[in-house]
């Protein structure tokens, strides 16, 4: 212990007398700070209090001092570890403290203290020396901790629960309360609990009058019912996706792969725009069947119906990503068992196969779920003024003509309720069994062939959808490349090279396309983004799945946090919490990444606790009794067998990263626009078609992005053989 918290002692010194305090105003990365780092603005923070008479900023180093005395003076280890963490933890607090207190005008509570303490001037938001310094703080706390005889001893789990908890609590709780706080807010100032009950139990809201007939539903209903609907479905078909990859020898699995990864690699609203101009009214669908069949045509598409089909066109892949990790998972060597028992291939499937698939299916239909509340585009794009669901709510009670911040609190609420009540009842029926099937000991078995019943369905039920998702995407690749969709179909280049065009000029080649930009900026941020949510989901996960600790059920519905609330709730918050100090972050290309990163990260927990759950726990046992530590562990033992979790993680995060409109439609600068505000900026000029070939060529950059992950993670080997058995 003493000399990795000496080691942080260091680092934390280091922060604190040669970093910025506040935000460099030329960026920390241009290095312009240094000639100021004793003076001025970007001083460190040993300097403002030597130098300018901050002494609020004191807390920091009286820690650290105290922190070397008790490393120096203190013999006995447990006294020392107990006093290292009471320290660290009121310098954290302190430091956190002045922070929120003091913004750039000044103390804004505790002021008679802090203006004795020399904040009358005011403060930027924290910049590289805070985070440093916060950050030695933590982990000397962790460290401690550990040493004080917590979590078996083991300090790389402390610090990675540490982490990950200080994470979650800055960028996902602090940003949240801020708009949520509204909630109990009334007119002319001040707040009423009694009044957010009448509001929140309103009939407005939960009303149930599709059920008679009589009225319509409201929309927290609405959005359970197609919830449901759009999660079972998606499932299903997940799950019919991932057999025919895993148990058949189905020719033509490199095509269905690339059709069941597709549709989260397009921009939310060209999938509903795709559908409307095939089954909208003057659709060409329509047109077809009106024709052929007399059928009269309607606006059938605007409403349930065509929201329900969009969105299982979206999450289908989130569940199929999710479950073929877990259906690879299963052990041969328990199917063979079953089979020697005298069982067929559908008691086999049935009853040994499928429960084992219980974790995947539940945290499948959780992800789907929550990602059907929260959905914003397809909502928007097909509601039509006849469905109104929480997510549109919420989005026309902020930036409506008569903006409603209380309303739009309170239904964020009551999508948060739906959340909690689907984690408590997949929590429910996954129960405390066990699923692990992938042990230490050697198995190379083959899987069970599927029962010939099963396997006819779940052609009949994948190899159809597969074939709609063609013809949609086709549509979309035809749109581009036409002058005006629908209407003047004309073969044309003209939207291409209005956003990707080059020139040669007298100085050389040029990028002269409108779209660069912002295609490079979205490339940059995604490919920053992707890693980090991976390493911070499946570290979520290791920690839910292998450790113990008090909180743990809390904690992991908090991971789901900002999963669950729509995008534009968290861009909104964002800049409510961002914009002024402690974190100031809003115009930066850092505040995109970090909502990328805590939008996504749910993905990656909840396919790291599929895969985990399968992993046996004599595993970590035996590498740790050879005299690994968690940390190595994790690395050469945990981390190989997680192919899938780290693929799915991966692939997700950074085509959301692209994909993304809601989170981050208030949050891109003009220095960095993403590619989605770019596209809903066109369609709102109507330039449609430009709209389209952009998104065309996304579709194909993510989908080059996706191979080269599969290539480079590669697939993992959990056996000798993982060859499907073939039916007698």
């Amino acid at each position: 212990m003493t000399r990795t918290a000496a080691l942080w002692l260091l680092v934390g010194a280091i922060g604190y007398c040669l970093l910025p305090w506040h935000m460099a105003d030329g960026g920390f990365w241009s290095f312009g700070w240094i000639t100021g780092i004793f003076s001025g603005d970007d001083a460190s923070a040993l300097a403002q209090v030597l130098g300018q008479g901050r002494l609020y900023l004191a807390a920091p180093l009286i820690a650290f001092i105290l922190i070397g005395a008790v490393l120096a003076l203190v013999p006995t280890p447990v006294k020392k570890a107990r006093l290292m963490v009471a320290i660290a933890a009121i310098g954290l607090f302190l430091t956190a403290l002045q922070g929120l207190a003091v913004v750039r005008a000044g103390p804004r509570f505790m002021t008679d203290i802090f203006l004795a303490l020399g904040g009358e001037g005011g403060q930027a938001g924290m910049g590289a020396g805070a985070l440093v310094t916060l950050a030695s703080l933590l982990f000397i706390l962790t460290t401690a901790f550990s040493s004080a005889g917590k979590a078996r001893g083991d300090a790389f789990v402390v610090g990675l629960i540490g982490l990950i908890i200080s994470l979650v609590g800055v960028f996902v709780f602090f940003p949240v309360s801020h708009i949520l706080i509204n909630a109990f807010r009334v007119e002319g100032g001040g707040f009423s609990f009694t009044h957010f009950l009448s509001r929140f139990f309103s009939s407005d809201l939960w009303g149930l009058g599709c059920l008679t007939f009589t009225h319509s539903c409201g929309p927290a209903i609405n959005s359970v019912i197609l919830a449901i609907m759009t999660a079972t479905t998606s499932v299903l078909l997940g799950l019919a996706f991932a057999l025919i990859f895993t148990r058949t020898d189905f020719k033509a699995k490199p095509l269905l792969r690339m059709l069941t990864v597709i549709p989260i690699i397009t921009p939310p609203f060209v999938i509903g725009l795709a559908l409307i101009l095939l089954f909208g009214r003057t659709g060409t669908a329509t047109a077809l069947f009106a024709d052929l069949f007399g059928v009269e045509k309607t606006r059938w598409i605007y409403g349930f119906g065509g929201i329900y089909l969009a969105q299982v066109l979206s999450f289908t892949p989130i569940a199929f990503l999710v479950l073929i990790g877990v259906v690879e998972g299963i052990s041969p060597s328990m199917e063979e068992a079953s089979q020697t028992l005298d069982a067929n291939a559908w008691q086999t499937f049935r009853y040994v196969s499928f429960p084992l698939m219980r974790p995947g299916l539940a945290n499948a239909f959780l992800l789907t779920f929550i990602e059907s509340l929260a959905d914003f585009g397809n909502p928007l794009v097909l509601g039509g003024g006849r469905f109104n669901v929480l997510s549109t709510e919420i989005y026309f009670s902020i930036v409506g003509t008569v903006a409603d911040p209380a309303k739009a609190a309170i239904l964020a609420i009551a999508l948060l309720s739906l959340t909690l009540g689907a984690f408590l009842l997949q929590r429910t029926w996954v129960g405390k069994k066990s699923y692990a099937t992938v042990t230490g000991k050697a198995d190379s078995g083959q899987h069970a062939a599927l029962s010939r019943g099963v396997k006819i369905a779940a052609y009949a039920t994948a190899l159809p959808w597969a074939a709609f998702t063609a013809i949609v995407y086709s549509m979309i690749v035809f749109g581009s490349f036409v002058k005006l969709w629908g209407y003047d179909n004309t073969f044309t280049w003209a939207h291409y090279i209005r956003a990707f065009g080059i020139k040669h000029t007298a100085h050389g080649w040029r990028l002269s396309g409108v779209a660069w930009d912002s295609y490079f900026t979205t490339l940059q941020i995604a490919s920053i983004a992707a890693p980090l949510t991976a390493l911070v989901g499946l570290g979520t996960a290791y920690l839910l799945v292998r450790q113990k600790f008090f909180g743990k059920d809390a904690f992991e519905f908090s991971t789901m946090l900002s999963f669950a609330i729509p995008g534009t709730v968290i861009g909104v918050s964002y800049i409510l919490a961002f914009n002024f100090p402690p974190i100031e972050l809003t115009g930066t290309s850092i505040i995109l990444i970090i909502v990328f990163v805590f939008r996504n990260m749910p993905v990656g927990v909840r396919g790291g606790i599929a895969a985990m759950s399968q992993l046996d726990a004599s595993l970590d046992e035996a590498s740790i009794t050879l005299g690994a530590n968690s940390f190595t562990t994790v690395r050469r033992v945990i981390a190989p067998l997680m192919g899938p979790a780290i693929m799915a993680a991966l692939t997700y995060s950074f085509v959301r990263a692209i994909t993304s409109v809601s989170a981050v439609i208030f949050l891109v600068s003009a220095r960095h626009n993403m590619a989605t505000a770019f596209i809903v900026g066109r369609v709102e000029n109507g330039e449609f078609g430009i709209a389209i070939a952009y998104s065309a060529v996304l579709i194909v950059t993510m989908l080059t992005a996706i191979i080269l992950l599969q290539l480079i993670i590669g697939q993992r080997t959990l056996r000798r053989s993982n060859r499907v058995q073939k039916a007698a």
